[in-house]
């Protein structure tokens, strides 16, 4: 891992909270792709054992996040990236440690266009939530935004 991929990890645990709460492991965070991990930890467990659904959301959040700095972070000076709306299914049993792994919808340069030509651009973000296994226990889209500074 090089150190700007552990910058923006560190960025998210210092700027968001609760991504270091939840001691969320940012193991790649490029343009092209995140991947956060969340350890088990009793603390953070449901009925069944597994991790509770709000701890598997602010995973995904948090790998979606990280792609949309990773990918806009040279933007930071003129635009604030912000979520906008997300959306959840859970799709199996998690149980134990799982990955979030997020893509863009759009490609970059294509999003910083539309910044460029004065608009405030939306783009999506996908994100499966894994377990171990490599069985897809969720996925998530969660649309931001780069809102132009003032």
């Amino acid at each position: 891992m090089s150190a700007d991929q552990m910058s923006v990890g560190e960025m998210l645990a210092a700027t968001v909270p609760m991504a270091g709460t939840l001691n969320l492991e940012f193991l790649e965070t490029t343009a092209e792709r995140a991947v956060v991990r969340l350890p088990d930890q009793p603390a953070y467990h449901n009925h069944l054992g597994g991790p509770h659904a709000g701890a598997m959301f602010t995973l995904a959040e948090s790998a979606s996040g990280a792609i949309v700095l990773a990918a806009f972070g040279d933007q930071l000076g003129r635009a604030v990236p912000l979520a906008v709306k997300a959306e959840i299914g859970y799709k199996k049993l998690a149980m134990g440690v799982v990955t979030a792994t997020a893509t863009l919808g759009r490609p970059a340069a294509e999003v910083v266009a539309e910044l460029d030509a004065g608009q405030r651009p939306e783009f999506p973000v996908r994100i499966d939530i894994t377990r171990e296994d490599g069985a897809v226990t969720g996925e998530m889209t969660v649309v931001w935004t780069l809102r132009p500074n003032a």
